[in-house]
This record gives C-alpha cells, structure tokens and sequence, in this order.
C-alpha cells in the first residue's frame, strides 16, 4: 500500500537483528490496514517506535510527527471525517495521554474511528528507571480516558497485545464509531522474543453488520411517512457516501419532505434543494423552527441534540418522531454529550444509513443520481466596491475566488452564516470537531487534507484566531509532510463568544456592557499570524482586511495549495456574529427560537 508521502523521512536499510515484542505489535499494526500513526515521541514507545523504523521501513504505516499530542489526535480525527476509518495515534505515557485528552474527547463527541496507543511503565517496578520512570508509570492509566472511549486494554503479553489491536481496531470501526485505546507496557515492546509469533488473521475477525430494524417497525415507519401531510428530514450524523446522499434525496423528493441540517457534522443534503427549508446552523434559525412547529411526522437520522432542536423549534406533541440512531449505545453517566431525552414514537436502534434503504425501499424510492464533485457554489456576492472585512463579507470573497475551484470545506468558525456558501456533495463540508472546544482545527485541517491528498479536492478552512493560536504547531506537520490547503484565518482578534456571554451577564445585571471586551480581546501586540505559519515553512499571506485584499491573498493562496504548498492567510475581521448564533449562545434553557 503506498502512501501520499512516500520518500519523506525514509530510513536506511536495517540488518535482522532478532524478533522483539514490539516488532509483532507493529507487524499487526500494518496488517490491519493502518496506514498511518501520528506521534510525539517519548521513550514509553520506543521499542515500537525503532520497530516503525527499522523493523517496517516507516511504511505502513507511516509515522507522522506532531509537535504536540493533542495536534496528533487532531489530526487523526481530520483524517476519519473524510474517510470513515481509523488512522493511529501513540501517547507517550500518562504526560502524553493528559495532552491529548481534549482532541479524544472531541473524536468521542464526534463520534469518528480511531486507534489510539498508549504506553507505560515498566509496571514491574523492579525494572523501573530511577525518578522518570516512576513519574512516567500509572495503574490504570485508561482511566483519565475511560468515560470517552469505547474500550481499552492493558494487555502484558505479546499475544495479548496482538488480539487486543484485533479487538480494538474492530470495535472503533463498529457503528457507533468512537475511539479505542491500548496501552503498551514498555518491558513487554522491549522482550526479545524467539521467533515471530503467530499474527492473528483480521479477515478471520469480521465486523459486526450493522443492526437493522424489524421489517414490521420499517413497514410502520413508511406508513407514517406516506400518510403525512408535512413530514420532515431532520439528517444528521450519516456517511459521506454517494450512494447514501442519494437515496436520501430521492426519498425526501419522493414524501416532498422539508429537509434540516446541522453544520455540526458533515454534510448530509444539497443545500440549494428547494426541500431544504433553512440554512444549516448550530442553532435553529425562526424558519427551521416554524417548519419544525409545523410538521406532522419528522424522520431524525442521528441528529446530534435532537430533543433540544424540538424544543427550540416548539415541536407539537402531536408530531410523530422517528428517531434513527445507534447513539444511546455509547452514553454514559459521566458525559453529558448524549443531550436531553428526545421523544420517539418508533425508535430504531440501527445503523441510519442501512434503515434509509430499507425505509426506501419500503416506500418504493429509486436510488437517485450520486452528486458528483462540483465546483463551489458560495450564494453571496461581492458588491462592486471593496469593503472591510466581516464573516459575511469574507464568505463572499472566498466565493469570488474558489467558484472556480472544487473544494471542501474542513472547518468553519462559529460566526459563519449558513446561508452563505451551499454544500452539493457528501464531501464539501466536513463539520465541527465534536466536543466545542478549541485548539482542534489546525490539526483537523492538516488530517483531512492528508485523507483528500491525490484528489482534485482543495482542503479548505475558516478558523478563528483562538482556534488557530491554539493549535498552530499543527501547521509544522502539514508542512514538513507536503499536505496542501488553504486556511483562512477569520482573525476578529478576541475570544468573541466570551465577549456575547459578558454582554448579557452585563444586561442581566444592568452592568456596563463597555466592558465585556477584558480579558477576551487578543491585541496589544496584534499576533502576526502570517509570520508564524511562514516560521514553520508554510506560506503565510496577510494580514489583510479588505475584501479586494482578501481575493487578492486567495488567488495567490489557491496558486500555491495546487502547487504543493499549506498556506495560511490572516484575514482581519469585525467581531461579530449571525444572529442565530448568536442567539442561541445566550439564550435560556428553556426557551424556544422567538422567545
């Protein structure tokens, strides 16, 4: 299998020198199909780090070096948004797993695949080192990660280790997808053994199919459906499969559903459909929620927060609710991510692609026509003079420039306005990262462009200053490993949303709203964004703060993305938000869009 960055960091050849634990931990790595592990290193890996290398070639898979763990898993989870299927990530002991809790949480949240390794020890405290060793060794070190996995192990053995990777690598796979982990004991990778042990056959172990509903609750479900007179597709967590995007569409023209969807995940139904209803948001906008109000049956496939979306939107308890989703199987009493309990009157626990079929093809749906990929279709134009720079003006700039260009879309800022760019095909908007935090989209963006490398896409995305601040030695991986992309930095130069949450505690409590800009605004000195990608090897362009200025950095930046380059422009913007957005972030619990 070969990989799009052949011939960087390529070893020279290694002399057989024996078998050793490691070497079979890293044999079963490539056997299952993991193309590529990213990594910090640290010395709790380093028997499997010298078998990477020296036993495999650094091929197949193929290190790639982070500066940071959370950046590591970052970019594992970029990488699994575009292909649905696990790269590798090595944590150096109990230090590297704390760094990187917060990118597994998001992957949790996001439920995307991934296989992450852990190491430890010596646990024989007779074999420990003096002083780091000791620091570096924990008991159940899963632990600090448990409520955000799916499952873990601490095999002590060779062949343990190796049915574990069977294990874990087909449980992160299963739907629901979440990451697993399994963490190596360091005397175990270390052992020399006699001779290669037997690799478990992962053809032998298939994974599970996915669960399908009975025919009698899809045979209810369709009767539902083809007796309502406003039903609605709220579509949310599904595949970037062609052929699933269409029969969606084909089953939505063929009920006349109104159609919602969610910029929290991928994307899922053309937007410029005359179906879909309202522009996709984190929150519902007043014609998502007067077409929700209405509806008399809503077929929900694994949308994130349902309960909360029916609230918002003053769903009648008249309307019939057919949730599809596998979710419940992952939520637990330590995360509140599963969100509120939404109402079901059909409730499939099954995989929402393969019910869509079936439901499909019980109502007699054809399969549709697949997208193909289009150039982008932004809906906002410029006007003819040149402006300063807000969310909404720097959409229509990326507009005048990328129309020409197919692309996909790897993240965008809270502030984005929905209705600003359309989504024609599975992958031209890959989401959110999941848990909200910040610090992931550098990394995110240096994973899929890795996933997309070798195709026409362009990987391109909208961060935000914080977002980027956090997460910029990111950047230093897709350089070093030649990972093309634009990213557009929308630099408002605050913690903008801190700055709405001020504003209404300083209205609630008749406070001076003149002061929600402290400890939020990021200036004095202004950071210079362009110059920290260009210290790093990328090209940086910027800063600039006009729309002129802006297509100008685009079209230079577009020019060296398909000449190989990661490139990062600073866009200086107004703070501001669409109102949605707004909105949402500072609205009460209880309320309802409109209240």
């Amino acid at each position: 299998m070969s990989t799009p960055i052949d011939g960087i960091d390529t070893p020279v050849a290694s002399q057989d020198n024996g078998i050793w634990g490691s070497d079979a931990i890293a044999s079963m790595l490539r056997l299952l199909d993991i193309p590529y592990l990213a990594l910090n290193p640290g010395s709790s890996f380093r028997g499997l780090h010298d078998s990477l290398v020296n036993h495999l070639g650094n091929q197949d898979p193929q290190m790639l070096l982070c500066l940071h763990e959370e950046h590591a898993v970052a970019l594992a989870h970029g990488y699994a948004k575009v292909t649905e299927r696990p790269m590798g990530v090595v944590l150096h002991s109990n230090v590297g797993l704390m760094h990187g809790t917060m990118a597994i949480y998001n992957a949790w949240c996001d439920r995307v695949p991934m296989l992450i390794l852990g190491a430890t020890g010596p646990v024989d405290a007779a074999e420990r080192r003096p002083w780091i060793d000791w620091l570096h060794t924990s008991k159940d070190q899963a632990a600090m990660i448990r409520p955000y996995i799916k499952w873990d192990d601490q095999p002590v053995s060779v062949p343990a280790a190796l049915e574990a990777l069977v294990r874990a690598n087909n449980i992160t796979r299963a739907a629901p997808a979440a990451p697993t982990y399994v963490c190596l004991d360091v005397s175990m990778q270390e052992r020399r053994l006699e001779q290669m042990p037997e690799l478990p056959d992962p053809k032998r172990f298939a994974l599970p199919s996915p669960g399908i509903p009975a025919a009698q609750d899809i045979k209810a479900a369709a009767t539902l459906l083809r007796n309502a007179e406003r039903p609605m597709l709220l579509i949310g967590r599904v595949s970037r499969s062609t052929r699933d995007w269409a029969r969606r569409v084909a089953l939505a023209e063929a009920l006349n559903a109104s159609v919602l969807t969610d910029i929290k995940v991928g994307a899922a139904f053309p937007t410029n459909h005359r179906l879909h209803c309202a522009k996709p948001g984190h929150f519902l906008d007043e014609t998502g929620a007067k077409r929700i109000a209405d509806a008399d049956v809503i077929l929900a496939l694994d949308w994130v927060d349902l309960a909360g979306t029916l609230k918002q939107g003053g769903c009648s308890a008249a309307t019939k609710i057919i949730n599809i989703q596998l979710d419940h199987q992952l939520h637990n009493g330590w995360s509140m991510d599963h969100q509120a309990l939404p109402p079901a009157d059909l409730h499939f626990s099954s995989d929402p692609n393969a019910a869509l079929h079936l439901l499909a093809d019980e109502l007699g749906v054809g399969p549709g026509s697949e997208p193909a990929d289009l150039t982008a279709l932004p809906a906002f134009d410029l006007p003819g003079e040149s402006r300063e720079l807000d969310i909404v003006s720097l959409a229509a700039a990326m507009g005048t420039v990328l129309r020409d260009e197919v692309v996909s879309l790897v993240r965008l800022p809270l502030g984005w306005a929905g209705e600003s760019w359309h989504f024609r095909h599975p992958l031209d908007y890959l989401g959110t990262d999941g848990g909200a935090g910040i610090g992931s989209g550098p990394g995110m963006l240096a994973g899929a462009a890795l996933a997309l490398a070798g195709s026409d896409r362009l990987p391109v995305a909208v961060l935000g200053d914080g977002d980027t601040m956090m997460g910029v030695s990111a950047f230093w991986t897709a350089a070093h490993y030649k990972l093309p992309f634009l990213a557009i930095v929308a630099n408002n130069r605050s913690f903008y949303n801190d700055e709405i949450h001020q504003e209404r505690v300083a209205r609630t409590r008749d406070r001076p709203v003149e002061n929600k800009w402290i400890g939020q605004r990021i200036g004095d000195p202004d950071i210079d964004i362009a110059a920290m990608a260009s210290a790093q090897g990328l090209v940086g362009i910027g800063p600039v703060s006009t729309t002129d200025a802006l297509i100008d950095a685009i079209r230079k930046g577009v020019e060296a993305a398909r000449n190989g380059a990661s490139v990062v422009i600073d866009a200086r913007v107004k703070p501001g938000y669409n109102p949605a957005m707004a909105a949402g972030m500072t609205r009460e619990g209880t309320g309802k869009v409109g209240d």
